[in-house]
């Protein structure tokens, strides 16, 4: 007669800890998933609000470009992609001409840099700069509205140079 009731009251112990675990269970993932429902509201709208898109001829070559066109935007940059398609670019812009220095803070890809005057023509590059070369600071030779990134490598396979034109059907201002 004991040892029936010690088993069920090791049952019900066990099936009250089970229940327990469920209603744990349970309740982390509502909280999980509102987590994600927040995040998919809040931020993950803001990050694509940040960056325009469009498409532009450089080199004889259509690139995608995104626009970084806020100082929040500028200061992210292409920092932390851990790649960047050979037709994509970041144009960087600027309420005024100015000798704007970029260097490689979290960018996990080398790059090239053109920096480019009001009209968006090329006057300064910087070719194939490592990750590594952070925390140096590169800047243009001349006055510079815009910057535009690309991976490495772009400037040589395009033969791109001083006086080079991005074209664009207009050029994009600083929204902040």
């Amino acid at each position: 007669m004991w040892g029936v009731n010690v088993v069920n009251i090791e049952r019900d112990t066990v099936g009250i800890n089970m229940k327990r675990r469920l209603l744990y269970g349970g309740f982390l993932l509502v909280v999980i998933g509102g987590v994600l429902v927040l995040y998919s509201q809040v931020v993950a709208p803001v990050s694509t609000k940040m960056l325009e898109e469009s498409v532009a001829v450089f080199g004889g070559v259509s690139l995608t470009i995104d626009y970084a066109t806020t100082a929040a935007a500028r200061e992210l940059g292409l920092g932390g992609r851990t790649s960047i398609p050979d037709v994509y670019g970041m144009l960087f812009v600027f309420p005024k001409d100015d000798l704007y220095g970029f260097w490689m803070k979290d960018t996990l890809v080398p790059l090239d840099i053109f920096w480019l005057d009001n009209k968006g023509q090329v006057v300064s590059i910087a070719a194939d700069v490592a990750t590594s070369s952070y925390p140096n600071v590169f800047y243009p030779t001349a006055s510079a509205r815009y910057v535009l990134e690309t991976v490495a490598g772009f400037a040589r396979a395009h033969a791109i140079a001083t006086g080079t034109p991005l074209r664009l059907k207009s050029f994009p201002t600083v929204t902040e």
